[in-house]
């Protein structure tokens, strides 16, 4: 299975972080009633970008399979802190609700 990991600008739909095209190294682990992304890397004008629309986010998770079609998650970041620790090069982004769907089933 390939997982890609992708934070969006939800407006215009500009890409800030894609696994698919960047080896970022992130972990996902639930908090409470919701998720939270860890992402180590380095600063940049992109999360600079991102750090300015960050209650703008849309954080997808897609796990592509070899015998099955691909699952993409859609994170809500809403409110959830999105903050970036300079001194460990890393991003945290909260949300607080997920939708998982084939979107396959939604193309037209």
């Amino acid at each position: 299975m390939k997982k890609t990991f992708q934070v969006k600008h939800a407006v215009g739909g500009r890409m800030f972080i894609d696994t698919n095209k960047q080896h970022i190294p992130y972990t996902l682990v639930q908090h409470g009633e919701g998720w939270i992304f860890t992402v180590d890397v380095p600063w940049s004008e992109a999360i600079k970008e991102l750090l300015a629309h960050k209650q703008e986010l849309n954080v997808f998770i897609f796990q592509e399979f070899d015998d099955q079609p691909t699952l993409k998650t859609w994170y809500y970041v809403k409110d959830g802190p999105v903050e970036y620790d300079t001194e460990h090069n890393r991003l945290t982004i909260a949300a607080d609700s997920r939708i998982e769907y084939y979107p396959h089933e939604y193309s037209v």
